[in-house]
């Protein structure tokens, strides 16, 4: 059962560590799961929070720092000294350890390492902040139960359980060679069921998946989740075992990918929440905000080359069309691009580029003569002329087509240049589909209107 959040919950600690009644809070938390706690400390105010977090044994704490958003654990960390930084770190797994040393300010690193008094963990530490944010290595972590192939099956069960000790979860059990390198996997039940003697050579399960320490995060994510494992090894170039990547890390991954793409997708161009300084909110988001300025500066330089028919009470009302047409063009564009991107990340756009555009065309044909088909039945009711009605009506099915192809090309486009192809799901795509949309609306009224 969770900790229900309230605002009586929240009063009462707060009452509580007004009074420094320890005792009591101690009680009230002692049995809650760390990420409840988490969501309280979120609540409180950064003294309160810290003082919680002071007050609670670190084997808690380091996994309740984990929790906690970034923001706040990177305040809470400044009220902590380096020697309780390093208990907490002492506590973590080094994967978890390098991500808060990699979140402090870079005087403050070789102190917290300092008072860290286990030599392998501070080397694990050290060794994971030296590969890049985005490779696997960086989100590895060195804890993991190995054994050697020439082991027999009595010294791999003491190596086993001595290894254990260190490792939260023990997922899979990897198997290495003298050198040190991946030769495959062992299974507990073939453990159990071979008789003491034997060596475990013989029951070793040669096929195991991997992947390479610089392999791109994401990569690792879709191969963990197209074959559903709840851990993978990392290896180098030569196959030699460095760590291994879990599940929680790969969902941490997805999620900060899903919301990467949600901002991108709104136009904004970087990571921001909305407690941000004015100053980071500005920066994140004036850049689309300026494309689209130019791109409405565009469509008001195509119109204005039409503007002569503003004077014309013939032709005068396209003018109040005009919306209409920038709205579909835009709204076909963004669920193009939309479903393309969603391909992308999934991988399962695939094939040949020429038969997705096929693909769109046929799918626009039938959008944009349904929808042509409810102008012309609506515009009567608007008194609009039957010759008008047609134009607006085919030039709609036109700037349809266009937009879908458009919407479909440029993220495929972008993906093959190693760009996020999210950003094709907002203001860009939506710009440009106005524009292109404004201009072909003119220009077959122009043709079929003979302006």
């Amino acid at each position: 059962m969770s900790l229900e959040i309230s605002k009586e919950l929240i009063y009462n600690i707060e009452l509580l560590i007004e009074n420094q009644n320890d005792f009591a809070i101690l009680e009230m938390l002692s049995e809650e799961h760390h990420a409840d706690i988490a969501e309280v400390l979120e609540e409180l105010t950064l003294e309160d929070a810290t003082y919680i977090i002071k007050l609670l044994d670190s084997e808690k704490t380091s996994e309740i720092l984990m929790e906690l958003d970034e923001d706040v654990r990177e305040k809470v960390l400044t009220k902590l000294s380096a020697k309780e930084i390093a208990e907490e770190l002492e506590e973590l797994d080094s994967d978890d350890a390098a991500d808060i040393i990699g979140e402090l300010p870079e005087h403050r690193k070789k102190r917290v390492i300092d008072h860290i008094d286990d030599d392998e963990h501070v080397a694990d530490i050290k060794e994971l902040l030296t590969y890049d944010d985005d490779s696997a290595g960086s989100i590895m972590a060195k804890e993991l139960v190995k054994v050697n192939e020439n082991w027999s099956i009595p010294r791999c069960v003491k190596e086993m359980r001595a290894q254990a000790e260190e490792v939260t979860r023990v997922h899979s059990i990897y198997v290495i060679n003298d050198e040190e390198q991946l030769i495959g996997r062992l299974s507990l039940k073939d453990l159990l069921i071979t008789p003491t003697k034997g060596n475990i050579s013989k029951i070793v399960r040669p096929k195991v998946d991997s992947v390479s320490v610089n392999e791109n995060v994401e990569e690792v994510a879709k191969i963990m989740q197209k074959y559903d494992l709840e851990a993978i090894p990392v290896v180098d170039d030569e196959m030699i075992l460095l760590g291994r990547i879990t599940i929680d890390d790969i969902v941490d991954i997805i999620k900060d990918e899903a919301e990467e793409d949600y901002l991108l997708a709104a136009g904004i161009s970087q990571d921001v929440e909305a407690d941000d300084s004015i100053w980071e909110l500005t920066k994140a988001r004036l850049p689309w905000l300026i494309l689209g300025l130019f791109g409405g500066l565009g469509a008001v330089i195509i119109m204005e080359g039409y503007e002569d028919i503003m004077t014309n009470p013939r032709f005068s009302k396209l003018f109040f069309f005009t919306p209409l047409i920038a709205a579909m063009a835009g709204n076909v564009g963004v669920q193009s691009s939309a479903i393309i991107v969603q391909g992308l990340a999934n991988d399962i756009v695939k094939g040949s580029l020429f038969n997705r555009l096929l693909k769109e065309v046929g799918l626009s044909l039938i959008n944009g003569l349904v929808l042509g088909l409810i102008v012309l039945l609506v515009s009567p009711l608007m008194n609009v002329d039957f010759m008008f009605s047609i134009t607006v009506a085919i030039s709609m099915l036109c700037v349809i087509i266009v937009a879908a192809l458009v919407g479909t090309f440029v993220p495929i486009i972008l993906d093959k240049r190693g760009i996020d192809p999210a950003i094709a799901t907002g203001p860009f795509i939506t710009t440009s589909n106005d524009i292109f949309g404004i201009f072909l609306f003119f220009f077959i009224a122009k043709l079929m209107l003979g302006f």
